[in-house]
C-alpha cells in the first residue's frame, strides 16, 4: 500500500519523507517527473512486547510505502508523470506549515486552512479535466450503441462533475459499491482518503502546543462528521468517515530524534512532555487511514505483523501469510496479544481456555495472534 507526500513549495515535506524513511536523498525532486519511494516500519508496541516474551529469532514489522513528489500545484498536476505518480497511490499525505521561519520563504502569512483549500482545490481541477473528457467520450458511444453499463458509468460521472463544480472532493461524494468499483480505475486524486500532517515549529510546550494544533488552525471541521458542529475534538490526530485524518508534527524535533538511539530519544520526547514521537503517530494513522490493521504470529523463530484489510476472514487473512495456508485452511488458534501476554505462553493460555479455535469466516481483529491449523 501506497501513500503519496504532497505539499507546497518549503513545508519541510521531502524532510519528513527523508525521516520516515531513512533515506539519503541529497535534495528535493528537481522537476515533477521525479518521485523518492521508501519504506517506513509501522511501530507498533504490541508486537514489542510479544517479541520480549518469545524472544525471537527475527522480529517483523508491518510497513508501510511512502511516495515523494515535487512541489504540487496547477503547473505540476498537468504534468502527465506528475500526476502519474499521485494515482498510483492508495492514500495522501499532505504536508501543511504551521511554523513560523523567516529564513525559509513562504506566500503570506501561516495559514494553513488556506493552504490546505487551495491544494485541494487544484487536485479537484485535475479530476475535472479528466471527467469531462470521459463524459464527452461516453456521451458519443452512447450516441452510436446504448449499454447499461455505459448509461450507469455516465451518470456517475455526471454525478462526480456536480459534485467538484460545487467544490466538494469525490471523496465525500456518496457510492454504493458498484459505483466505487466502477471508480477505481480512473484512480481521482480528491477521492483518495487524505491525511493532512501540521508541521509546527518547536516551542519548550511542544508537548500541548501538539495537542492544540488542530484546532488552534481551525481544522476540527475537515473531519467532523457534521462539518464541526458538536464533535468533541480528538487531540493531535483525528480520524472521520469522510477519509480524512488531521495529525501535528514538529518536523525539527522528528529530524533531532531520527539521529538519536531509542534511550536517547525517549528522554529527549519526555523533556517536551512526550511520550511517543510525531512520526511513529503518523505512520500509524497513515495505516489506519488506508483501511489497515495488523494480525500476529509469534514464536521463538520470528515474531511478524500481518497487514490486512478490515473486515478480513480468517482464511483470507491465512492468505497473507501464505497461499498455501488459505487453500489448505482448518481452523486458526487466535487469542488476544495482551490476553496471551497475560497468560504468559499459549500453553498456559489453552490450559485457562483463553486461547480458542476459530473457523473460515472468522472476522479478524486488530492484535490478534493467530495460528493458523492447515491441511497442507
Amino acid at each position: 500500500m501506497k501513500t503519496g507526500i504532497i505539499g507546497l513549495p518549503q513545508v519541510g515535506k521531502t524532510s519528513l519523507f527523508r525521516i520516515l524513511t531513512k533515506a539519503h536523498l541529497s535534495s528535493a525532486p528537481s522537476n515533477p517527473r521525479e518521485a523518492h519511494i521508501g519504506v517506513a516500519k509501522v511501530p507498533d508496541e504490541r508486537l514489542d512486547k510479544l517479541a520480549a516474551l518469545y524472544n525471537p529469532k527475527k522480529l517483523t514489522h508491518a510497513s508501510v510505502e511512502y511516495v515523494d513528489v515535487g512541489a504540487i500545484g496547477q503547473d505540476s498536476l498537468k504534468e502527465s508523470s506528475y500526476v502519474a505518480h499521485l494515482r498510483s497511490v492508495d492514500a495522501l499525505a499532505h504536508v501543511v506549515r504551521a511554523f513560523e521561519d523567516d529564513s525559509i520563504p513562504h506566500a503570506g502569512p501561516i495559514d494553513p486552512l488556506r493552504d490546505i483549500k487551495n491544494v485541494e482545490f487544484d487536485l479537484m481541477v485535475s479530476d475535472l479535466g479528466q471527467i469531462e473528457k470521459r463524459l464527452e467520450r461516453v456521451e458519443k458511444d452512447l450516441k452510436k450503441m446504448r449499454s447499461p453499463d455505459l448509461e450507469k458509468e455516465f451518470e456517475l460521472l455526471k454525478k462526480a462533475k456536480a459534485q467538484i463544480e460545487a467544490e466538494r472532493p469525490l471523496r465525500e461524494m456518496e457510492m454504493t459499491p458498484e459505483d466505487k468499483k466502477r471508480f477505481r480505475g480512473f484512480m481521482f486524486l480528491s477521492e483518495k482518503p487524505m491525511l493532512y500532517v501540521l508541521n509546527i515549529g518547536e516551542s519548550t510546550d511542544l508537548g500541548k502546543d501538539l495537542e492544540a494544533a488542530v484546532a488552534k488552525y481551525g481544522l476540527t471541521s475537515l473531519v467532523s462528521e457534521n462539518g464541526g458542529t458538536g464533535v468533541p475534538a480528538r487531540p493531535v490526530e483525528q480520524r472521520s468517515t469522510k477519509n480524512v485524518g488531521v495529525t501535528a508534527i514538529c518536523g525539527k524535533v522528528e529530524a533531532e530524534l531520527a539521529e538519536m538511539s531509542d534511550a536517547d530519544a525517549a528522554e529527549f520526547l519526555s523533556s517536551y512532555g512526550l511520550t511517543e514521537s510525531g512520526l511513529a503517530r503518523l505512520i500509524r494513522k497513515t495505516y489506519a487511514l488506508l483501511g489497515l490493521i495488523s494480525f500476529f504470529t509469534a514464536g521463538e523463530d520470528e515474531c511478524r505483523a500481518w497487514t490486512i484489510p478490515v473486515n478480513t476472514r480468517a482464511q483470507q487473512g491465512a492468505g497473507a501469510i501464505h497461499t498455501d495456508l488459505e487453500h489448505h485452511f482448518i481452523r486458526a488458534e487466535t487469542i488476544r496479544w495482551d490476553a496471551l501476554l497475560e497468560a504468559g505462553s499459549e500453553a498456559n493460555a489453552r490450559a485457562k481456555g483463553t486461547l480458542r479455535l476459530e473457523g473460515k469466516d472468522y472476522i479478524v481483529q486488530d492484535g490478534d495472534v493467530m495460528h493458523i491449523r492447515h491441511s497442507g
